[in-house]
């Protein structure tokens, strides 16, 4: 074995460090503050307690509370703390499972017949800081099968023995803290003292393994933070969060509904709703056509057999409805895009002088989700993907995968959005769940980090978060509430190229394999505007707006040439509307801030004598008066630019 191993960092620098380094000497041998501030280390993309040794050669990060990674340590970390509390109120409370999320942790617990109240979780929090405070460490310990299964069948824990049925031995591991111990893989902090700020934020029914036919158990969420100042940022959050909620704004703003009638999950655009997707798609439509881009459209059906070749069934058949038979053929309602597009391509033969063949479009596909998990637009049965595929030879491969990640930029910087990376890997760990070769994969996702590196991209690695056919480029992006969102891919595939069997003529009058990049930008429509619905909390800018103009006339004198400004408006393409109420102006005033109209017009006597207007501004007031004409020019300007609100 080596004395020393050689480890590369985030920064492309390479190091060699003793063998047997721990993740905590790294940190130190770097600078006293990252010793004081790390929380975890990932090798290889793995995440691993700062105490454990480095494996051996790889690539290292050190995380802190200002990385994702660091933060899910931190609050894995913190729903064991938790669940020491419960325990010293409880003792008899049987434990399940307790992850970290995105945005805090949750534990699912039985306690019987009680029935947890808030005063509950007042004592809960304040024992968890009580605990925090005796820095008690994180400790680590591998355990044989049997011993593990005695340990747990005696403390009465039935779901920890029934998780560990599913494992095998050599792969158990407990952590304990203070008087706690869990069945975890971890990673931990070293210790609970970083643990300054405490809040749980919720109580609520789940079923044991989402089994509606097994026990509830009492699912209780909550969010940790290293001060009290962040604690506080975050409650703020939330409550800014409940007023832009996407379910309520949708309602108010008229944009889109959900009816039994029509079927759970299934949203129906109304039509100001309709108007903001329609200028989504023309956006990136425009956008496509400059990249050139083809635009296809395909059935929201397909044989089965067109999904049994590409393998999303029968590998991804909980989450399809079931298949339709139609005389003495099977069919599926479209899960995905990407087969009909590799038809398409298939339809012709190809020569290597027409690649790279740019295949787009909005195209609906539909996925069963259980009733309880639907929510709002984010979580739905039917949605729409902003699909293309690129067949390209190898050659090309990088530039088309650049101008994907341009395109995709593009989208996140026009709506403000600040973005990460996340280089979606295989889990070499289990190799069972991704179709191709070894060798395919070594190539994609040395090819995939060599693009991140030479476009300078913002970001990770994250193992095990590959497709099944191949690894890909994912978009984290931050809403204006601080808020992290997966949004957009770009992914590479040397799969179904083989599956389908496509192929081109290349220069050597040989038949070639071309590879495949998958490509959404937007992602699900659905989603996407649900989260820019509250990213704008319904303030939309003026290019989106359903309605950018409102004319208010301040008297029924004035309502005929208000009627003419609207037309005129409409005549330059500005999406205008006539308040022709009989309500008094201050009240028609209100309607229109309340509908989050951008601009609003008033014509009065003066505004009549000399062809002026007097603008007013949705949130921020009266802008005084200009000509019409001056008026328009500007609005139309500010239309063509995409100016986001302030």
């Amino acid at each position: 074995m080596s004395a020393t191993i050689s480890l590369s960092f985030p920064d492309g620098s390479v190091r060699s460090y003793p063998a047997g380094t721990t993740g905590a000497q790294l940190a130190a041998s770097i600078s006293p503050r990252l010793e004081r501030e790390a929380l975890s280390y990932s090798w290889n993309g793995e995440v691993r307690d700062l105490a454990r040794p480095i494996p051996g050669d790889g690539l290292v990060r050190i995380h802190t509370w200002n990385d994702e990674d660091g933060q899910q340590t931190f609050w894995h970390s913190s729903a064991h703390l938790m669940a020491e509390a419960v325990q010293h109120f409880f003792p008899e409370t049987k434990f399940a499972i307790g992850p970290p999320i995105a945005n805090g942790f949750y534990y699912d617990m039985d306690f019987g017949d009680r029935k947890l109240t808030e005063e509950d979780l007042a004592r809960i929090e304040t024992k968890m800081l009580e605990l925090a405070r005796a820095k008690s460490r994180f400790e680590r310990r591998e355990v044989p099968k049997d011993e593990a299964l005695a340990y747990f069948e005696a403390k009465g824990d039935p779901y920890k023995v029934e998780l560990l049925q599913d494992l095998s031995d050599g792969t158990i591991t407990f952590y304990s803290q203070g008087d706690f111990t869990d069945l975890c893989r971890g990673p931990h902090l070293p210790d609970t003292e970083p643990i300054k700020a405490v809040k749980l934020l919720s109580i609520a029914g789940a079923y044991w393994r989402g089994d509606s036919d097994r026990k509830q158990l009492t699912r209780v969420y909550g969010v940790t933070f290293p001060k009290k100042s962040l604690l506080d940022e975050h409650l703020y959050r939330l409550e800014e969060a409940k007023k832009r909620d996407h379910k309520k704004l949708g309602k108010e703003l008229g944009l889109f509904m959900f009816n039994k009638m029509v079927g759970r999950g299934l949203p129906v655009w109304l039509p100001n709703g309709t108007i903001i997707r329609r200028e989504l798609e023309a956006f990136l439509r425009a956008e496509l056509i400059r990249r050139g881009y083809q635009e296809v459209i395909t059935p929201h059906i397909g044989n089965l057999d067109l999904y049994r070749t590409s393998g999303h069934y029968p590998y991804y058949a909980d989450s399809q409805f079931a298949p339709i038979t139609v005389e003495d053929e099977e069919y599926l309602l479209k899960p995905m895009n990407c087969p009909h597009h590799h038809q398409v391509y298939l339809n012709e033969p190809r020569s290597y002088r027409e690649l790279p063949i740019r295949l787009a479009e909005f195209g609906s596909v539909y996925r069963y989700e259980q009733s309880g998990e639907l929510t709002g637009l984010t979580r739905v049965r039917g949605f729409t993907q902003d699909d293309a595929h690129i067949y390209c030879r190898q050659d090309q491969l990088k530039d088309e995968l650049k101008n994907a990640i341009e395109l995709t930029q593009l989208v996140f910087k026009t709506f403000d959005m600040p973005v990460k990376t996340r280089l979606s890997f295989r889990d070499p760990a289990d190799t069972s769940k991704y179709a191709g070769s070894a060798e395919m994969w070594d190539q994609a996702e040395r090819e995939i980090a060599e693009v991140a590196r030479e476009m300078g991209l913002d970001s990770f690695v994250g193992i095990g978060e590959a497709a099944f056919y191949g690894p890909k480029f994912d978009f984290i992006v931050q809403d204006a509430l601080g808020r992290k969102w997966q949004l957009g891919t770009v992914q590479v595939d040397y799969v179904m190229p083989e599956r389908f069997d496509l192929e081109y003529v290349g220069a050597d009058n040989k038949k070639h394999r071309p590879v495949i990049i998958h490509r959404a930008p937007f992602g699900s429509m659905e989603r996407f505007i649900s989260i820019l619905i509250e990213h704008f909390a319904g303030d939309f800018p003026v290019w989106l707006a359903p309605v950018q103009v409102l004319v208010i006339p301040v008297s029924d004198p004035h309502r005929e040439l208000a009627a003419q400004r609207v037309e005129e408006l409409k005549a330059s393409g500005i999406r205008a509307e006539l308040d022709g109420s009989t309500d008094q102006i201050g009240a028609k005033i209100r309607n229109a801030e309340t509908r989050k109209i951008p601009y609003m017009l008033v014509i009065g006597e003066k505004e009549a004598a000399d062809g002026s207007v007097a603008v007013r501004r949705h949130k921020k007031g009266n802008l005084g008066s200009v000509p019409f004409s001056a008026f328009i020019s500007r609005v139309s300007e500010e239309i063509s630019s995409k100016v986001n609100p302030e």
